[in-house]
């Protein structure tokens, strides 16, 4: 949606040039005294009440607060003149003049969205997102899971919005200005423009596995997309046309999506540049970098649930009613009352049983194993026409954001539903996910100690699999027909609780910033916060390849000390004894309850109780 009279850019034209767009414009009203407000008076036609607001020694501090009623005890009786003034002032703490735009979203009902929001939704960098599921090959497990990047970007620039918002009502002090509004909208909105075909399976699988050792996140790419959505579609002008500055604001928004964008910065204690260390904790909104509590995953959650049909238990307009910033140690934070620690340490929960139960659920990392055999398969003989007509595969797509631009989940239609002898082998490989014909896992364990995951160690380890054939099996299995995948599980932080990284404050003192520790909440939380699940698949499905292949992977997990498969003793009884530490040391509770007294067993079960009774009554 570009203005008609505005030009578009050149694609040749230099990106620096165009983002050098400076505009002078007032400091924030609040930092103004009585001069400043009057001359704002003064150059918007209003003069003549220059008088009454120096003799009420009226600053910019106080003109929000400023009503009807209050102009006319300060003399201006005119009900027209007073209509004029408060018209003029709210001009300064509307975010925009013009109309918002209303979406209905399934998630957070009907949302109002910024214009230059909407003009940002109606390029074509945005509207790729449609295409571009939100849990990717989930998709193929949970039939109502076919939700996209595209309504979740639009509810987390919503979020932004509602969490800077009620920060700015709540604490005037903070000096939250229209722009930093507007900047924490669109990086909420823009934060996931890099997500590739399938999002993260994306950048988490196929990347990986085709271009080891490339350090790529989508984070990366999200950046590169939005500059490269602003500059082809002349967004520059607009955007300083609704009082962003250019190119600080743009630098605010990119730090918010992937945090510090220049490296070589000294100063460690501030790496920011786009906001200056008094408005920290606008940086903990949209991506928080310091515990992961966001509005990223506010959104996801509730959207995620919803399509998943999975109960949500964290209310994310609770913790807008508590949010409040605090300082700690030289730099703001948004912190919450104290009394909501259990339903952050909830909130985590929440997190991880959303990846157990479907996120990380083994057919939907089957189904996802399978498209990235297919697309690396398929890679070379991918075309995609990119800047300068440059041709680039689907992996090199993103080393330029206009062939990245074209490459969203159609590729797996289009490699589906093609004709050319070179696609074959992928082809037939989606032909299996449609048809069910998936790999099968056979058997999930968990290591003692953390390990650390490269491509060549999937590798090696699917290599010891095949090799751990016990010797009582005559069929050999090789090491291409097994899959050996590592899952991460944790509470976003690694193996640190992220609420150490929060702080709270108390209802008699809300200025100060306070740490509550696990110890102080429950004796139920988890004493660790991170885990790791190996999970191995066999590429033969038949029953005989399958009973060889779970017994290779029980005798695997012993040689390497992982823990006991929960079916062991079902698929390889004859091994399981043979591992001391694998035997079950624990009694179940009814065996234990009925062992508590000696004299109490099954065989004289009405006995043994005419006996506890006679020792009461003696008693």
């Amino acid at each position: 949606m570009m203005d008609k009279g505005m030009k578009r850019p050149r694609e040749d034209q230099d990106e620096a040039s165009v983002l050098n767009v400076k505009q002078v414009s007032d400091e924030d009203f609040r930092l103004w005294g009585v001069d400043e407000t009057v001359s704002y008076l003064q150059r918007a036609g209003l003069g003549e009440w220059e008088r009454i607001f120096r003799e009420q020694e009226i600053s910019g501090l106080g003109l929000p607060y400023l009503t009807e009623v209050h102009l006319e005890d300060m003399g201006i009786s005119s009900l027209g003149s007073r209509l004029r003034v408060l018209h003029c002032l709210q001009k300064l703490w509307q975010i925009s003049n013009e109309s918002m735009k209303v979406f209905n979203d399934p998630i957070h009902g009907h949302i109002e969205i910024h214009p230059l929001l909407v003009q940002i939704i109606d390029t074509a960098q945005f509207q790729r997102l449609r295409h571009i599921k939100q849990l990717g090959g989930t998709y193929l497990v949970f039939p109502g899971a076919s939700h996209n990047r595209f309504e979740h970007s639009i509810g987390v620039g919503y979020l932004a919005g509602c969490l800077v918002q009620a920060l700015n009502a709540r604490q005037p002090e903070l000096l939250i200005s229209k722009q930093d509004i507007l900047c924490v909208q669109i990086a909420g909105l823009c934060h996931d423009l890099g997500h590739g075909p399938f999002s993260h399976m994306y950048d988490g699988m196929f990347i990986p596995k085709i271009r080891p050792g490339e350090k790529w996140k989508h984070e990366m790419a999200s950046v590169q997309m939005f500059d490269h959505l602003v500059m082809v579609n002349g967004l520059q002008e607009v955007m300083v046309q609704h009082g962003m500055t250019l190119p600080d604001d743009l630098i605010f928004i990119k730090e918010q999506i992937a945090g510090p964008l220049d490296t070589s910065i000294l100063d460690t204690t501030w790496p920011y540049k786009g906001r200056s260390k008094e408005k920290s904790f606008l940086y903990e909104i949209v991506a928080n970098k310091r515990n992961g509590i966001d509005v990223d995953k506010w959104d996801y959650f509730a959207r995620d649930c919803y399509h998943l049909g999975i109960q949500n238990n964290f209310d994310y307009q609770r913790f807008l009613k508590f949010a409040r910033v605090c300082e700690v140690r030289g730099k703001k934070h948004i912190c919450t009352r104290d009394k909501e620690v259990g339903n952050l340490y909830d909130m985590f929960h929440t997190r991880n049983c959303l990846h157990r139960r479907a996120y990380q659920h083994k057919v939907g990392s089957i189904i996802e194993t399978m498209i990235t055999e297919a697309f690396v398969k398929a890679d070379p003989y991918i075309q995609i026409q990119g800047s300068s007509g440059r041709m680039f595969t689907i992996s090199s797509a993103i080393d330029d954001m206009e062939a990245y631009t074209k490459l969203t989940d159609h590729i797996f239609e289009q490699i589906l539903y093609s004709s050319t002898p070179e696609l074959s082998d992928a082809r037939a490989i989606l032909q299996n996910i449609l048809c069910r014909r998936l790999y099968k896992c056979v058997g999930q364990t968990t290591p003692e100690t953390h390990v650390d995951v490269s491509q060549e160690k999937l590798l090696d380890w699917a290599k010891e699999v095949a090799g751990s054939k016990p010797s009582n099996i005559d069929e050999n299995l090789m090491a291409e027909d097994f899959v050996v995948s590592v899952i991460h599980m944790d509470y976003g932080m690694k193996e640190k609780n992220p609420i150490n990284n929060f702080h709270f404050y108390c209802k008699n003192d809300p200025t100060k910033a306070i740490k509550i520790r696990k110890n102080q909440v429950s004796k139920l939380l988890p004493e660790r916060f991170a885990e790791q699940l190996i999970r191995v698949f066999c590429k033969k499905t038949d029953d005989k390849s399958l009973k060889t292949a779970r017994k290779c992977f029980v005798q695997w997990c012993m040689d390497k000390n992982f823990t006991k498969p929960q079916d062991g003793d079902v698929i390889a009884p004859e091994l399981t004894p043979l591992k001391k530490d694998w035997h079950t040391h624990e009694r179940d509770d009814e065996d234990s309850e009925m062992d508590e007294d000696p004299k109490i067993s099954d065989e004289t079960p009405k006995k043994a109780g005419l006996n506890v009774k006679v020792k009461l009554f003696q008693a």
